[in-house]
């Protein structure tokens, strides 16, 4: 995905004016969030942390270097790069924000697939 623009939301933010393609990234569903009542463009469970790592990790942010060291060899996996792109294709060059229900952002799946996503 060169020179695209990938950042990253919570899923409870107001989406602002531009039309970027809208990636949710958990693997489960956002709690207290309607379906029909938010907008994204696609749902990439299979590019969120495997259920073993992220019940792993828990949120614990001591155990995030070696999380983000895990969770970035699960998306060199075959799988993960063929989601990756089939994500591009479907983004039609738009850029991606990622979008997670977690409270804390800096230390997610999701900015570890962002940095991932921007370094391939």
């Amino acid at each position: 995905m060169p020179h695209r623009t990938v950042t990253v939301e919570r899923v409870y933010d107001h989406p602002g004016d531009e039309v970027p393609f809208r990636v949710l990234v958990d693997r489960l569903w956002p709690r207290g969030l309607r379906r029909d009542a938010f907008h994204y463009d696609e749902w990439a469970q299979n590019l969120a942390p495997s259920t073993d790592l992220r019940k792993w990790y828990s949120h614990d942010t001591s155990l995030f270097t070696e999380f983000r060291d895990r969770y970035r060899r699960e998306l060199a996996s075959p799988a993960a790069t063929d989601a990756i792109a089939r994500l591009d294709e479907a983004a039609n060059g738009r850029a991606l924000v990622l979008l997670t229900a977690t409270r804390d952002v800096e230390h997610s799946g999701a900015r570890v697939l962002a940095d991932y996503l921007r370094e391939h």
